[in-house]
């Protein structure tokens, strides 16, 4: 499998699944602002998105969007449990993903846009922090966030809020979360990923 990735962004979420779950796999880094590949190819031809990630599976196939990505990768090896495979508990956490991916992602996201106006990007902050008070309240007092088992939505909302810093997002009012962040953070598997991505 072949992950196209740029380092530190959404991609870096199936990059943690990938470690977590031991899968074999290259990367190709991806340039976005020419939509070229490391290794010179037109990424606009393996994703026609032209945004990341993409994962060309073991058939040849291209999967886009990340929280797709992350919960094809955790069907192949189940034992991980890094997604429940049935019931109730799998909806619940696609709950959680979809949550993320519009709730946190999107807003922090929007904050890189070096021309956001001063009182969108207010609005915006006051928008993530009732989002993020939510989050806080789920965790509560588990490890991650549904209890003790971390699965591909911690790796998820650890790559997301990862942002905070870049866009001058403060998560000081928050300490569970960054405590949160520094549990994953110093999972073996997240240091792999980030390591490759250089990011530490």
């Amino acid at each position: 499998m072949k992950l196209y990735y740029t380092p530190g962004a959404c991609s870096l979420a199936p990059h943690i699944v990938l470690e977590e779950l031991g899968l074999p796999h290259s990367l190709e880094q991806v340039d976005l602002k020419t939509r070229k590949t490391a290794s010179g190819e037109d990424y606009l031809q393996i994703n026609s998105k032209g945004y990341i990630p993409a994962l060309r599976t073991q058939d040849g196939t291209v999967l886009t969007e990340g929280i797709v990505i992350s919960q094809f990768l955790a069907d192949l090896k189940p034992e991980a449990r890094l997604m429940p495979t049935a019931g109730m508990g799998r909806y619940q956490l696609q709950s959680l993903l979809v949550y993320i991916s519009t709730e946190i992602h999107k807003p922090m996201g929007s904050m890189f846009n070096p021309n956001m106006a001063d009182v969108t990007r207010e609005s915006t902050q006051a928008l993530l922090s009732k989002r993020l008070d939510w989050i806080v309240a789920e965790l509560g007092d588990n490890t991650y966030l549904q209890g003790d088992d971390f699965t591909v939505a911690d790796a998820y909302l650890f790559t997301v809020l990862g942002w905070a810093s870049l866009v001058k997002f403060d998560l000081a009012p928050w300490p569970a979360l960054q405590a949160y962040c520094g549990r994953v953070a110093s999972r073996p598997a997240v240091q792999a990923a980030m390591k490759a991505e250089g990011l530490i």
